[in-house]
């Protein structure tokens, strides 16, 4: 596939975003940005998270993983049912019932100040990592298919792709947000469906139909009970998409953000019920598409393996241009269905949580436009820091990051909403540090030490060592 053609989809891509930006954002007031003044459809927000929450780590990463891990990833994705009943019965009332634009201000009210800056902290710092992940990643296959054949560097690619997704999102934030990964989500399924479709025949053993290929096949095993020290067993695999469900999006202002904006507490139930269903059944094809990618490359002598996998095989030009053009529209609609919020949230959680936006007097709306600016920039400097040190599937990294940065926060909230018991405030901040530390030591000798190796799980082991820690710094007298 041409650069010419790739640019000219991106752009017109980015023109239609910009014009829906234009129709649906007329304010650009803060209560239009926060909560997009709580007149969100329940059915439009549920159909958008979709792409939110899978981005483009799910669109490349989660093929590209089946060679290596077969189907064990849905796994997690059931585990993600758990984690949404919590959220819906548990965290969603609690967040209405306080009425909040940012959810770290439960923290304040149970604990204290610090406890508040703690959890506001370690969110800014989780969708900064994440945020940037999932950016890198676009950006690496667009630097390999497009510009490394114009004399872009990479930091220019970068540059333009947070460039662009801020010229859509300054203005009314969440309120564009939610009509514009509605159709970042459509076109996402849209290219995963098709890509499908275009592969399918290519595949021998699809002669007999789905049912027979998932049963024959070597790579679709979804279920593994056998060695429970292994990363694929199912319940370390379950128990973890539950509390990455938990934390990832009951306790990240970016996707809670979209829920508050809803009319209702039965509305946003709603949106989540339906989403976490939607969920199971996208991750399920996007690992039948890794199955059909992998076998393809195998009967063709095509060595891409993980991340790159899918863009080599869809961007070759044997499915003609069709393959590259869905894969192109995907690929930008799931990373920037994810990447648009979490700078929105970002901002968001920045002014409400550390400038008190929301208590000052007279016009604030420069003073947000500025914070959105600034974490645009920072984006761009730690996708660049991420070019020279990940080496990995990104989704991988993806979650083992989240291991260490929202633990803290599961341990905090867990702590609060489970037990009556006060806190040494100003101590917060010293456990919430130690038990990521403790976390990290842990798995890095669990190997030597136990012969366990420790997956996706060490977020409820440094949530436990969070709460662990909180019990240290009791105040008896005001418990």
């Amino acid at each position: 596939m041409s650069a010419t053609l790739v640019l000219l989809i991106v752009g017109i891509y980015f023109l239609l975003l910009i014009a829906i930006s234009r129709f649906s954002g007329k304010s650009d007031e803060n209560d239009t940005f926060f909560t997009g003044n709580r007149r969100s459809p329940w059915y439009i927000v549920a159909f958008g998270m979709v792409g939110a929450s899978l981005s483009g780590v799910t669109f490349i990463s989660v093929p590209g993983w089946v060679e290596s891990s077969q189907f064990s990833y849905l796994q997690v994705v059931l585990g993600y049912t758990l984690g949404y009943f919590v959220i819906i019965k548990v965290l969603l009332p609690l967040y209405y019932k306080l009425n909040l634009t940012s959810i770290y201000a439960y923290l304040e009210a149970r604990f204290g100040f610090y406890s508040y800056k703690t959890g506001a902290f370690y969110f800014l710092l989780s969708r900064v990592i994440g945020a940037s992940f999932r950016l890198y990643l676009v950006a690496i296959v667009l630097q390999w298919s497009v510009f490394d054949d114009l004399g872009i560097p990479f930091w220019l690619t970068v540059l333009l792709t947070i460039a662009m997704i801020w010229v859509y999102t300054f203005r009314s934030g969440i309120k564009t947000i939610i009509w514009t990964d509605t159709l970042q989500t459509a076109f996402m399924l849209i290219a995963l469906g098709m890509a499908i479709f275009l592969l399918k025949d290519s595949i021998p053993q699809m002669e007999l139909g789905f049912l027979n290929y998932f049963q024959e096949s070597s790579h679709t095993q979804i279920f593994f009970w056998d060695d429970w020290k292994s990363d694929h067993f199912f319940f370390k695999q379950f128990l973890s998409g539950a509390f990455i469900t938990i934390v990832m999006t009951g306790l990240d202002q970016d996707m809670m953000q979209k829920n508050l904006s809803c009319k209702s507490l039965k509305e946003a139930q709603k949106n989540m019920m339906w989403l976490a269903v939607i969920l199971v059944v996208v991750n399920f094809l996007f690992l039948f598409l890794g199955a059909f990618l992998t076998d393809y490359a195998i009967l063709n002598g095509i060595e891409a393996k993980a991340d790159q996998l899918f863009p080599s095989i869809a961007l070759s030009g044997n499915f003609g241009l069709a393959l590259g053009i869905f894969f192109i529209i995907g690929l930008i609609a799931a990373a920037y269905s994810s990447a648009d919020s979490a700078l929105t949230a970002l901002t968001t959680s920045f002014c409400v949580d550390f400038l008190g936006i929301e208590k000052k007097e007279g016009s604030t709306k420069n003073l947000r436009k500025l914070v959105h600016l600034s974490f645009s920039v920072v984006l761009l400097l730690v996708i660049l820091i991420f070019k020279y040190t990940i080496d990995a599937s990104v989704i991988k990294e993806l979650f083992v990051a989240a291991g260490y940065t929202y633990g803290p926060l599961l341990g905090l909230y867990a702590f609060g909403l489970f037990t009556k018991l006060k806190l040494i405030d100003k101590w917060v901040p010293l456990i919430a540090v130690i038990a990521p530390v403790l976390s990290y030591i842990l798995k890095d000798n669990s190997e030597a030490w136990f012969g366990y190796s420790f997956g996706f799980e060490l977020l409820i082991v440094n949530g436990l060592l969070t709460f662990l820690g909180l019990l240290l710094i009791v105040n008896k007298k005001a418990s």
